[in-house]
C-alpha cells in the first residue's frame, strides 16, 4: 500500500512543479511566497516523511528500531496523509465552486 501512495505522491510533485508556469523574475522577498514552489515543498515533505516511516517500519521489522521508533513514525505518516487529503478535498471543493460559478 505504501509503494502505491509513493508513486500518487511522486506523480502529485511532478506535476505541480512541471504544471506550474514558470514566473517572472521578482524580489527575494516575494519569491518565497510562491504558491506552486510552497505546494510542490509540501508534497515533497510529505513524500519524505512516508518513506521515513516506512524505512523504520521495515527496520521494526528487522529488529533494528524500536516499537516506540516505529509507532512515531507511521503516526506521523498517517497525520501526513490526513493532511494531504484534507487539502487535496479543500481545493477540489474550491475548483467546484469556481466552475460552477455563473460568467
Amino acid at each position: 500500500m505504501i509503494p502505491a501512495l509513493f508513486s500518487i505522491a511522486s506523480g502529485a510533485v511532478q506535476a505541480v512543479t512541471q504544471a506550474a508556469p514558470q514566473a517572472p523574475a521578482v524580489s527575494s522577498a516575494t519569491a518565497g511566497a510562491d504558491f506552486s514552489a510552497a505546494l510542490a515543498q509540501a508534497a515533497g515533505d510529505a513524500l519524505h516523511t512516508l518513506r521515513s516511516a516506512e524505512t523504520t517500519a521495515t527496520a521494526g521489522v528487522q529488529g533494528k528500531a524500536s516499537v516506540q521508533q516505529v509507532t512515531d513514525n507511521v503516526m506521523s505518516a498517517e497525520r501526513t496523509l490526513q493532511t494531504t487529503l484534507a487539502i487535496r478535498d479543500k481545493a477540489v471543493a474550491a475548483f467546484q465552486q469556481v466552475s460552477q460559478m455563473q460568467i
